[in-house]
């Protein structure tokens, strides 16, 4: 079987997850999620996964499922602001296997960053397209709000569209 159909096996199985720190032993399983989310297993963007993996700056998580990961996201700080970007903690990131979209994997990444976030600072940020309703909705619920719009964020440009730019206040 193919690993998408393995994963809507497992989903069937069970809905049940753990999150935990990622480490290089996660790589394929990561590259597995992004394969099946449509998304980028560049020889580029698994460079950028491994050494993300052990930065010191960033919280890179995983969520598993009866040992198949699932989804991963990851926390960055930056030290400096950047235009109307201000330094400080953001969330860089969230990719869910789609069989297991809608089942709280998401959320729970989230969660699981900002509780980290928590213990280090009391604001962190988040950026995505304007057109993204997913991600809108899915911070909507750790009660971010709107800080700032703009063309691009952290060097990160939004395809001919703007992006929001949020906060939310933890403490």
């Amino acid at each position: 079987m193919n690993g998408l159909r393995d994963i809507g096996q497992v989903r069937k199985q069970s809905a049940v997850f753990n999150i935990r720190g990622a480490s290089r032993s996660d790589l394929t399983g990561l590259l597995e999620v992004q394969r099946q989310a449509g998304r980028s297993t560049s020889s580029r963007f698994c460079d950028a996964i491994s050494q993300s993996i052990s930065d010191p700056s960033l919280r890179f998580v995983v969520a598993k499922s009866d040992d198949v990961l699932v989804g991963w996201a990851k926390t960055k700080h930056f030290e400096d602001p950047d235009k109307a970007a201000p330094a400080g903690h953001y969330l860089m990131g969230v990719t869910v296997a789609p069989n297991f979209r809608r089942m709280g994997v998401a959320s729970a990444l989230v969660k699981t960053r900002l509780d980290w976030i928590r213990q280090r600072d009391n604001l962190a940020y988040y950026f995505t397209n304007v057109s993204n309703e997913a991600s809108i909705a899915l911070h909507r619920n750790p009660d971010f709000y709107e800080f700032a719009r703009g063309p691009q964020f952290r060097s990160i440009p939004f395809d001919g569209e703007h992006g929001i730019l949020s906060c939310a206040n933890l403490r």
